[in-house]
C-alpha cells in the first residue's frame, strides 16, 4: 500500500513539474495552520499576468503557464480556485478575494458559458459590496478580456474564472484551420 502511495505521489509531482515547467517558485513556508505560499515568476516583470487563451480544460497565461480547471488570477499571482461549476460560487468561495492585501478594486467573475441570471449576479454583488469591492459577473470569454484590459491599466484587479463547457467556433477559427491543413500538404522546392 505504501509503495502505491509513493508511486502516486511521484507521478503527481512529475505532472505538476511538467505543467508548471519552472515558471513557479514554491516556498514551503508553513505557518501554524499549514498555509503554503506560492510565487509566480512572470517573464516580463512590468506586464503582469494576462490570459492568452482558454479551453474546456483550463487557461494558458502570457508566461506559457497552463492552469487546469477554475482559477483565481491576480495581477502577479494565479491560484487554483476550488469550485466545480457556477453553482459552487458562494460566500465561502469568494472569501479569498476579500482577505487579500492590497485590497482589490474590481473582481471579475467568469461563470463559463452558463446564462447569467439577475438573482445569481445579485447574490455575488451583495456579498462583495459588504467588502467595498466592485464586481462584474460575465461569461468566461468576456471575463478574460475584461481582466486583461483592467490589468493592463495597472488596476488592482482579480478574476475568478471557470472554463466553459463548450467552445464557440467562428469563421476566423475555421479559416485558420483550413490554412494549417493546406500548408501541411505543401511541398517545399528546396
Amino acid at each position: 500500500m505504501n509503495v502505491l502511495q509513493g508511486l502516486s505521489r511521484i507521478a503527481h509531482q512529475s505532472l505538476r513539474r511538467n505543467l508548471c515547467s519552472s515558471l513557479v517558485r514554491r516556498s514551503s513556508t508553513y505557518e501554524s495552520d499549514g498555509k503554503t505560499s506560492v510565487t509566480i515568476l512572470n517573464k516580463e516583470a512590468d506586464a503582469g499576468l494576462m490570459i492568452n487563451s482558454y479551453s474546456q480544460f483550463g487557461f494558458r497565461l502570457n508566461n506559457d503557464m497552463v492552469v487546469i480547471g477554475p482559477m483565481a488570477i491576480f495581477s502577479r499571482t494565479v491560484l487554483s480556485w476550488n469550485v466545480e461549476s457556477h453553482e459552487d460560487i458562494n460566500d465561502e468561495s469568494l472569501s479569498l478575494f476579500c482577505a487579500i492585501e492590497p485590497k482589490i478594486d474590481v473582481l471579475v467573475v467568469g461563470i463559463g458559458d452558463h446564462t447569467i441570471t439577475p438573482a445569481f449576479s445579485k447574490k455575488i454583488i451583495d456579498f462583495m459590496k459588504r467588502y467595498k469591492i466592485n464586481v462584474e459577473v460575465l461569461g468566461t470569454e468576456q471575463a478574460c478580456s475584461t481582466f486583461n484590459f483592467l490589468n493592463a491599466e495597472n488596476r488592482v484587479v482579480a478574476a475568478a474564472l471557470i472554463p466553459p463547457m463548450t467552445m464557440r467556433v467562428n469563421e476566423d477559427d475555421l479559416m485558420q484551420k483550413q490554412i494549417s491543413i493546406s500548408k501541411s500538404f505543401e511541398v517545399s522546392d528546396k
